[in-house]
């Protein structure tokens, strides 16, 4: 099913990349703005692909790949992005930081899926609650303009580095359940 309404939303997503991209790089003032809703509006379809594949019945071999692809290619595109225009220490290290994650924990489900124990890393509450705060975070930043007074960059920023937290919080879990197997399975240490 490559075009059940699933998979419809999660191609959509993957097609916003460029868009955003293309905002985020126009010289006009609504530009930033736009940039941030688009990938909010991407954001929201990460929740809805996933609750409508279960609700419709509709989950798929390519539902399940394409999905967790399109979530990690947003993020990363959206964190080059804001790194290309805030070149901050703080900023950087946590591109640094969530990317890095995301290829680990990606690399490490994959393994364990090869010896049969990728339930051991399926996505827990606090990946989802990350996943939240990174999808608001990025946005906020995105946007970029303050919003009836508030500055939603600032904002931004606060929610990506709680974010930051709970990325790392989250890889240590996933690391720590999948230890046994790794353990079992290759010649590391006790």
């Amino acid at each position: 099913m490559p075009w059940s309404l699933p998979n419809t939303l999660t191609w959509t997503r993957i097609a916003a990349i460029p868009l955003i991209v293309l905002l985020f790089y126009m010289p006009y003032p609504w530009a930033d703005p736009a940039a941030g809703l688009l990938f909010a509006a991407a954001g929201i379809t990460d929740s809805l692909d996933g609750y409508l594949a279960r609700r419709l019945g509709q989950i798929s071999r390519l539902g399940a790949f394409l999905d967790p692809v399109a979530d990690k290619l947003i993020v990363a595109v959206a964190l080059v992005l804001l790194v290309s225009r805030d070149p901050r220490a703080l900023i950087v290290l946590t591109a640094v930081v969530i990317i890095g994650r995301e290829i680990t924990i990606s690399a490490l489900r994959e393994w364990m899926a090869e010896i049969g124990a990728r339930r051991k890393v399926a996505v827990s509450q606090l990946g989802k609650y990350k996943t939240i705060l990174q999808i608001t975070g990025l946005a906020l930043m995105l946007y970029r303009v303050p919003l009836f007074g508030l500055p939603t960059y600032g904002a931004g920023v606060v929610l990506i580095e709680v974010a930051a937290v709970a990325t790392l919080v989250s890889m240590a879990a996933y690391l720590r359940a999948a230890w046994p197997e790794l353990r079992r399975n290759t010649d590391l240490p006790p």
